[in-house]
């Protein structure tokens, strides 16, 4: 008899063949050891859309004493901001006191640039809202500078941008990897939808209804987050995180050509890196 004939092959069946995918950039690790799992034009910068806004939260919820339940007036100027830009919005209304809390799940759930103004102009300082908005949006450089990424800089809120917002799928997972160790901001993505009670101007309360923009929550198993983002420049981005037998993996794909393609590319990349 032939002791070896009948062994199965070994290396080779291990080794799943590196996938392609439509995005530009693509970028994940090992969350637990930040071993690098995948990479295309990981270190390119490009336009980030919405996924900016994983900062803007990142920052809130690294204030000193912060409290979560502490209430936030919303100003006309959010939401003449939202018409004026045409951008994605968690409809809030003015005169309404929403909490901190709330205004994060309207930030990061239907990706609200009114919510992220709110938050901008709540945690900025300055006598100005101008000045105040210019202050957070230094926190969010400081930020990304403490993290150690060179290729991150930010001159927006909420990703739209004035010519240098910008990051690389190596930086955003990083980013976001720093974020998912808040317990708050891990509650925040992986929830698919909420229904939230605020305060009106006249006293009594109303009811506002979030559904999250990240539908890989209901498609791909072991989902936790994170945020979408799209944009004439961005294209369609996403951060992702996933976690499955004890494995938590996180990455990005920056500028996909359609909504539908950045899913494919990251469940592509995603069944790839848990593989290995």
């Amino acid at each position: 008899m032939c002791g070896g004939c009948f062994s199965p092959p070994t290396a080779q069946a291990a080794t799943p063949p590196t996938p392609t995918i439509a995005a530009k950039g693509g970028y994940v690790m090992n969350n637990g050891t930040a071993k690098t799992l995948f990479t295309k034009a990981a270190d390119t910068r490009r336009s980030t859309g919405s996924t900016t806004k994983i900062m803007t939260a990142k920052v809130v919820l690294a204030q000193k004493n912060l409290n979560l339940d502490s209430k936030v007036t919303i100003q006309k100027a959010y939401s003449d901001y939202i018409v004026s830009k045409g951008a994605s919005s968690a409809h809030l209304i003015v005169g309404d006191k929403v909490t901190v809390r709330q205004l994060l799940y309207g930030l990061m759930l239907p990706s609200g640039c009114d919510a992220a103004y709110a938050l901008a102009d709540k945690f900025g300082t300055g006598t100005s809202r101008a000045a105040r908005v210019k202050s957070f949006i230094g926190k969010m450089n400081a930020s990304a500078k403490s993290l150690g990424l060179k290729n991150t800089h930010f001159d927006s809120f909420d990703g739209i941008g004035n010519g240098s917002n910008y990051s690389t799928p190596r930086d955003l997972t990083k980013i976001a990897s720093s974020a998912m160790k808040n317990s708050t901001f891990r509650a925040v993505v992986k929830t698919k939808s909420t229904k939230q009670k605020v305060t009106t101007k006249s006293g009594g309360y109303r009811y506002m209804s979030w559904s999250n923009t990240n539908t890989m929550l209901s498609s791909y198993s072991g989902a936790i987050g994170v945020k979408t983002g799209s944009g004439p420049t961005a294209k369609y981005c996403l951060v992702f995180a996933a976690t499955r037998n004890g494995k938590t993996v996180i990455g990005t794909v920056l500028a996909s050509t359609s909504a539908t393609t950045r899913t494919a590319d990251m469940k592509k990349i995603m069944d790839y890196s848990f593989k290995k």
